[in-house]
């Protein structure tokens, strides 16, 4: 057992915080994955993601942290908390790319906005987690690039690598302890903005498909989206706008909606490491060409 992960945990969790046990140096959850959920437990009734088996239950950290040195990962989303993640620039990137940092404090002049002073974790790589807490009410979605290259955001549907983890090159130091800020408005607007997709109506159909029409496409749109999330570096693009087209032609013959395909993609997308800016324009044109240029369907350009 790693006793500094350990008591690190359990005061993450004093703050109301849930945790769940990463892979030792590593940023990887070290609980089961769907493929291998035993359906017991907190998954009798479906695989719980780390999300939604994160605790803040003492007993159940100490049973956790006692079969192994683990990192710490923590539910940004039932903590109630934004993590802005700011990345500094990479070795693949151009000369001159800026830090994350950089990026938000431009962006903070640009429109005459300040950001508060809050609860921060330097990472290894030399980047920084500001943390803030959610508004009341809201269900912020993670996401990537919202507000500029380099910043990333965790929220809902997404976790962090908390103080007191380690990996191959450093660990995550804790450099202002102060309770986290609320996340400012100009903020919360940007990163609730709806997505520049715009699902456009096509034609009406009276009726939804059934049957074998609706298992097909429903595995068809399982199945597409399971090949963009698995695509490996250098052809992401590629098994996206092929999976795109696929899904478009059961878009124009009505047996699939544009929104449904649109998010599904999207999702699929993110997981292979596409950014937004990089999927979003894809699965538009993608989905226009196809649905076009298939029976049933017209131009939506």
């Amino acid at each position: 057992m790693n006793e500094n992960a350990l008591s690190t945990a359990l005061a993450l969790a004093e703050r109301g915080w849930p945790v769940f046990p990463l892979r030792p140096r590593s940023k990887v959850s070290a609980l089961h994955g769907e493929t291998r959920c035993p359906r017991t437990g907190q998954c009798t009734a479906g695989h719980a993601k780390p999300e939604q088996r994160a605790t803040t239950d003492p007993g159940k950290i100490r049973t956790a942290w006692a079969a192994g040195a683990f990192n710490i990962g923590l539910a940004t989303g039932p903590a109630g908390l934004v993590v802005i993640d700011l990345d500094a620039p990479k070795p693949s990137d151009p000369p001159g790319t800026h830090h994350g940092r950089e990026i938000l404090h431009n962006l903070c002049t640009s429109l005459g906005e300040t950001l508060p002073d809050t609860y921060t974790v330097a990472t290894p790589s030399g980047g920084l987690h500001l943390y803030f807490t959610a508004p009341p009410g809201t269900r912020i979605r993670s996401n990537q690039d919202i507000l500029g290259r380099h910043i990333d955001h965790r929220a809902w549907g997404g976790y962090v690598a908390a103080p007191g983890s380690t990996l191959p090159g450093g660990r995550y130091e804790t450099t202002d302890d102060r309770p986290p800020a609320t996340l400012p408005a100009w903020m919360h607007a940007r990163l609730t903005a709806p997505p520049r997709i715009k699902a456009v109506p096509l034609q009406q159909h009276t009726a939804k498909p059934t049957g074998r029409r609706a298992a097909y496409a429903d595995a068809a749109l399982r199945n597409e989206t399971a090949n963009v999330a698995a695509a490996a570096e250098g052809g992401r693009n590629a098994a996206l706008v092929r999976a795109t087209r696929a899904l478009g032609r059961l878009i124009a013959s009505g047996d699939l909606d544009r929104v449904q395909v649109e998010e599904a993609l999207s999702r699929g997308g993110e997981t292979a490491g596409l950014k937004p800016y990089e999927y979003r324009s894809a699965i538009t044109s993608a989905l226009n060409w196809s649905i076009a240029n298939n029976p049933g369907g017209r131009s939506t350009a």
